[in-house]
């Protein structure tokens, strides 16, 4: 005889399902922190920084933006392991290619599309977010309506391509149908062993909305290839300094 399910059991599977729809992959020991974003990810249901989803970053000035594309090259080096290209649409590129090898990704896999028109911007990205080949998609535009945002999260809901749109509007955010929002700025880097030169990319990452999810605040430095939370860092030299004098 069929055992029924609970009514709890039910609405459990149901809010599973609907997470798995919405990018967030069930909790695993390969998923689990494959970004390396440590207590970020934590923000994200499942504790599983969402793919397949669109992802929404506010910038206020030229610096803003850079670093946003700083951080989400560093998101990209885990995309695109697994093969693919990324498609960076805009009117007026800001990212210099040579410096995303500084992120562990390589530039010739990347596609750079460059409009006149801000309409034509949002026409390419939608249709580049309907190819299950790519890795990602990247779009720069000066605001998003959230009818704008609703059709690039069915395309990205067919083909399961992640995408990441740059606004620079601050003063025109509107509610979006986005996973996540984002505003990411740039903090002083720091030169380890005081020695002289400038030191790696550091960031204050704001995680403004997130569906489902904890909103909050951290500091992460871009080292040796991967992300490191300031604060973990502090405490390791810290230890070594520590330790040195111990010696």
């Amino acid at each position: 005889m069929e055992q029924v399910k609970s009514k709890k059991e039910i609405i459990y599977e149901l809010q599973q399902e609907i997470l798995l729809r919405e990018g967030f992959k069930p909790t695993s020991a390969e998923a689990s922190g494959e970004f390396g974003l440590g207590t970020i990810e934590s923000a994200f249901p499942n504790a599983v920084f969402p793919t397949g989803t669109i992802h929404e970053f506010i910038n206020a000035t030229p610096e803003h933006q850079a670093a946003s594309g700083g951080f989400i090259t560093g998101l990209l080096k885990t995309l695109m392991q697994q093969g693919g290209a990324c498609l960076w649409i805009s009117t007026s590129r800001t990212i210099f290619p040579p410096a995303l090898k500084s992120f562990g990704v390589d530039p010739h896999r990347f596609i750079f599309i460059d409009l006149n028109r801000e309409k034509d911007v949002l026409w390419a990205i939608e249709e580049a977010l309907k190819c299950e080949g790519l890795a990602a998609v990247i779009g720069e535009v000066r605001e998003l309506t959230f009818a704008q945002s609703r059709r690039l999260q069915l395309a990205v809901e067919k083909s399961k391509v992640t995408g990441f749109i740059l606004r620079s509007d601050e003063q025109k955010i509107t509610s979006t149908t986005c996973t996540a929002r984002w505003k990411i700025t740039p903090i002083a880097s720091v030169s380890d062993d005081e020695l002289p030169g400038v030191g790696f990319p550091r960031w204050n990452v704001e995680l403004l909305k997130v569906r489902n999810g904890n909103p909050g605040t951290w500091q992460m430095e871009w080292n040796a290839g991967q992300f490191v939370e300031i604060r973990e860092k502090a405490r390791e030299l810290v230890f070594i300094h520590q330790s040195r004098q111990a010696g």
